[in-house]
């Protein structure tokens, strides 16, 4: 599993996560991110073409190291200042309250304690810093959420720990007080695949 861990998932992701509907989702999210920014989960780089001139430096972090073959020639062909970390997200390697905005998209649901990674970005915002989201996961149809319960073992085997029945709304509400977000199904993906969290949450 490390094999394909490390060599043919990043491939995998890059081809299913780069389509033109997500790009909106993407850009959507990421257009008033800015300051001094940290993206969990930076995988294959999918969402630099996104980030606006407001961001004046992106440290970015992901446990896969095979993620970085894929990503290093668009973190080169960037105008950001980048800063590229092999690191989990349970256990950020930065000071408390250094950041003014935290990114991740699409990996809440792949981080094995989900509510360390959580605490471990509410600690590095700055006060009255935001952590911004899109996430897939629990859908409150009970046919769709049934489904997504029994086929999530085979899932996290398939996509590197992904879980499609991870209530993120209840999870991130956990660790911070002040929560925005809309609920929706994606345009042309599955329910059990696509039922999206779509939001920020700010630091006091």
């Amino acid at each position: 599993m490390e094999l394909y861990s490390r060599l043919i998932f990043p491939r995998l992701l890059e081809l299913t996560m780069s389509g033109r509907e997500l790009g909106s989702y993407r850009q959507s999210l990421l257009q008033s991110v800015k300051g001094q920014v940290l993206e969990i989960g930076f995988g294959t780089g999918l969402n630099l073409p996104y980030y606006s001139d407001g961001v004046t430096a992106l440290t970015v972090v992901d446990p896969n190291q095979g993620m970085t073959a894929i990503a290093t020639p668009r973190i080169q062909s960037s105008n950001l200042d980048i800063t590229l970390q092999i690191a989990s997200a349970e256990a950020l390697p930065m000071a408390s309250e250094s950041f003014d905005a935290v990114v991740c998209t699409w990996t809440l649901c792949s981080i094995l304690h989900i509510d360390q990674a959580l605490s471990e970005v509410h600690r590095v915002l700055k006060p009255g810093g935001k952590f911004f989201f899109i996430e897939h996961g629990l859908s409150p149809e009970p046919g769709v959420s049934t489904w997504q319960r029994r086929i999530t073992p085979l899932q996290r085997r398939v996509a590197d720990g992904c879980h499609l029945d991870r209530p993120m709304a209840n999870l991130v509400k956990t660790v911070f007080d002040q929560v925005e977000l809309e609920e929706f199904y994606a345009i042309d993906l599955p329910k059990l695949l696509g039922y999206f969290y779509k939001g920020s949450a700010t630091k006091h």
